[in-house]
C-alpha cells in the first residue's frame, strides 16, 4: 500500500526471501497523490469514493497471482475492503493482508485524529471476523511485542492506548495502564 505500507512491505519481502520463499516485492497500486487521507474523511461514502480515486491497480503485477497487500494499519476497514476488491477485480487469485501494527481497538487521545471506539473495526471483532469483513484470504497483524522489539524499547515505555485500550495518562472514562503519577488529559467532548 503506497506509501504507508512500503517500508513494511520491503522488510516483509526481504525476510520472506531469507527463508527461501518465492516472494517478489512489487508495486501493485499506483497512488493518486491528490487525494488525502481516507480514514479521516467525515462520511463512509466519502471514504469509499476516495479510496477508488486514490488507488489504481497495476494489472500486470496483480493478474493471476497470489497478492499480499501490506499496510500500516486498519482503522475502520474501508480502505482494506476496497483494496481487496480492487485486487480481485484486477485478477488476483488470492489476496492476503499484512498489517505493520497491532489491531487498533481504541481511540488515540495523543494527537491522532481517528474514529470513535464504535467505528473501529477491531474495537469489537476478532482478527478472523475482520478478515471475513474485508474479504481477504488471510489477515495478520504485527504484535505489540514485535513493535517494541523493532524499536529496541521496552513495551512499558510505549504508549499503547489505541492498541490495548489502556492509556499511559489519566483520561476521563478510559482505563490507565501505569501506576505512575502523571497529569490528566481531558478526553475530547463528543459534538
Amino acid at each position: 500500500m503506497p506509501d504507508s505500507g512500503r517500508a513494511f512491505a520491503s522488510g516483509y519481502a526481504e525476510a520472506a526471501q531469507e527463508t527461501g520463499a518465492d516472494v517478489e516485492f512489487a508495486e501493485g497500486l499506483m497512488k493518486n497523490r491528490y487525494v488525502g487521507r481516507t480514514f479521516i474523511m467525515p462520511t463512509q461514502d466519502e471514504r469509499e469514493r476516495a479510496v477508488r480515486l486514490k488507488l489504481n491497480p497495476i494489472k500486470n503485477t496483480i493478474e493471476g497471482r497470489s497478492v499480499t497487500l501490506i499496510d500500516d494499519s486498519i482503522v475502520r476497514g474501508t480502505t482494506s475492503t476496497q483494496l481487496v476488491e480492487l485486487m480481485r477485480d484486477a485478477g488476483a487469485e488470492e489476496v492476503h493482508i499484512r498489517i505493520g501494527a497491532p489491531p487498533i481497538v481504541a481511540p488515540c487521545y495523543m494527537g491522532i485524529d481517528m474514529a470513535s471506539r464504535e467505528e473501529l473495526i477491531a474495537g469489537d471483532q476478532s482478527v478472523e471476523e475482520i478478515r471475513e469483513d474485508i474479504g481477504a484470504d488471510s489477515l495478520s497483524y504485527l504484535s505489540i511485542d514485535a513493535i517494541a522489539e523493532s524499536l529496541d524499547n521496552d513495551r512499558s515505555d510505549l504508549c499503547l492506548g489505541c492498541v490495548t485500550g489502556k492509556y499511559p495518562y489519566d483520561i476521563e472514562g478510559e482505563e490507565g495502564d501505569r501506576e505512575v503519577d502523571r497529569p490528566s488529559i481531558d478526553a475530547p467532548a463528543d459534538d
